[in-house]
């Protein structure tokens, strides 16, 4: 089973890093999900729906595209793909491709398979996809590959200050 730790309890000092800090700081409540994570596996999201023991359609995955020149944010579950094209309509630009990993990583200041939509190095549009609100928590990565945190999805949406939209096929 995995641990849990409380998220006014986590902070900088149990596995600490900027999405716990900024969700402490905040005042947010969530629970950290530590878990053991296999380089091998083909998705990390399923794996950590596996590793938790939760629905995979309650784990999302933060995927950063470039919209009109600039980057942007897409949650959707880790049961889907990112539609581009639903995320640019959503965000009021013309045309989405997925951003270069290097990019994405430099903006976020976390490694591809562990970026967090929470606490990134700068802000950027960020848009969740609506199927999130119709569970009472969700799962995101918490920084890191084999750490995720479970939040309300509000508190996702006032955090990031996201809009939701369907962004998911």
């Amino acid at each position: 089973m995995p641990k849990k730790q409380a998220g006014k309890q986590a902070g900088k000092r149990a596995g600490g890093t900027p999405a716990t800090v900024a969700l402490t700081r905040a005042g947010i409540d969530y629970t950290l999900h530590p878990y053991e994570h296999d380089p091998r596996a083909e998705s990390y999201g399923l794996e950590a729906a596996e590793a938790l023991g939760v629905e995979p359609e309650r784990v999302f995955k933060t995927l950063m595209a470039s919209l009109d020149g600039r980057l942007v944010v897409g949650i959707v579950p880790v049961t889907g793909q990112l539609d581009l094209k639903s995320l640019a309509r959503a965000l009021g630009g013309a045309k989405a491709h997925m951003a270069d990993v290097a990019a994405a990583e430099r903006a976020t200041g976390y490694v591809a398979g562990g970026i967090s939509p929470v606490g990134q190095k700068r802000s950027h549009p960020t848009v969740l996809d609506e199927s999130a609100t119709a569970y009472e928590t969700v799962y995101v990565s918490g920084g890191r590959r084999g750490l995720d945190l479970e939040l309300a999805p509000a508190d996702l949406v006032g955090i990031t200050d996201a809009t939701t939209a369907p962004i998911a096929r």
